[in-house]
């Protein structure tokens, strides 16, 4: 352990020091960028410093006044108390986390996978009403959910899903960011290397899977985030879909837990802790597809 933590702290020396070097050779212009950027990446980690903290605090340091930013006592209480919630209940917290992460997975393959289809149909197969169809996806982006909220009900009622995980994930599978960013994309691919695929034989699927998806794998991964936020952070559907409790989802679990109560005060550590566990998945999933964010937002991902 101690052969390990000196070569870190070797490497953190040699990269501190490599990093000092290359500012020395930064006119006044570019320091102030630097330290501006610097300061500016500092700022923007402190709700997420907040999140961590605000999750560990004891119930009196969580009504402290002045309020304190970093924990002095830090406890695992909030999350004990958070799971103790249902102990009383006929449904557990583990169900609730269960179905989140059920619902999430098939949600957020579904939208990925339709947006792609969707968004190669429309780029590279020129059919009649392709532009209309572009425009009423793109259109779509107007509406609020609110508006969408009673045809979306009436419609799965009337499939019959009402208290199943298809209740949960149809409701989803539309996305139209995800084909206008998927299909801004595709129409850089180039139409002769599609067709040569074509004159070697090569399927429709197989065009897409071997030769599409991996020249816009930028854009599929943040499209991957976007439908892994939308899902995992998703009420609604156990709202307005589920009637049974142990169909519902960890996003509506927490959004009882300070609901309807007689005072502000209870259950704040749990809701403290429900933060930081809705949050940490897609802090996750962000860190593991940041590169290919970046390249996507740079527009970079086909030449």
């Amino acid at each position: 352990m101690r052969e390990i933590n000196n070569k870190m702290l070797q490497r953190l020396y040699w990269k501190r020091k490599e990093f000092m070097h290359a500012v020395k050779r930064f006119d006044r212009t570019q320091q102030f960028i630097v330290l501006f950027l610097t300061l500016l990446s500092v700022f923007m980690l402190l709700p997420i410093v907040y999140v961590f903290n605000h999750a560990f605090k004891p119930l009196h340091e969580l009504f402290q006044f002045p309020p304190t930013f970093i924990v002095r006592n830090p406890t695992f209480q909030n999350f004990i108390e958070l799971l103790s919630l249902t102990q009383s209940t006929f449904v557990p917290a583990s169900r609730y986390m269960l179905n989140s992460i059920i619902v999430t997975f098939l949600a957020t393959v579904g939208m990925v996978a339709t947006g792609a289809i969707c968004a190669y149909a429309l780029s590279k197969h020129r059919f009649p009403g392709s532009k209309l169809i572009f425009g009423s996806i793109i259109a779509s982006l107007l509406f609020a959910p609110e508006t969408i909220a009673i045809p979306r009900y009436v419609v799965v009622q009337s499939l019959g899903i009402m208290n199943s995980y298809f209740g949960h994930v149809l409701p989803m599978i539309a996305m139209p960011v995800g084909v206008f960013l998927i299909k801004q994309f595709i129409d850089q691919v180039p139409n002769e290397m599609i067709e040569a695929a074509k004159m070697d034989g090569t399927t429709e699927f197989g065009i897409f899977m071997r030769i599409v998806t991996p020249m816009v794998m930028p854009a599929i991964a943040t499209i991957t985030i976007l439908a892994f936020q939308n899902a995992w952070g998703n009420a609604e559907t156990s709202t307005l879909f589920m009637q049974e409790d142990a169909m519902k989802t960890l996003p509506f679990y927490m959004s009882t837990l300070t609901s309807n109560l007689a005072n502000s005060v209870a259950r704040q550590g749990a809701a403290a802790a429900g933060a930081l566990i809705m949050f940490l998945p897609s802090l996750i999933i962000f860190l593991l597809s940041q590169r290919k964010v970046i390249s996507t937002m740079a527009h970079s991902g086909i030449k």
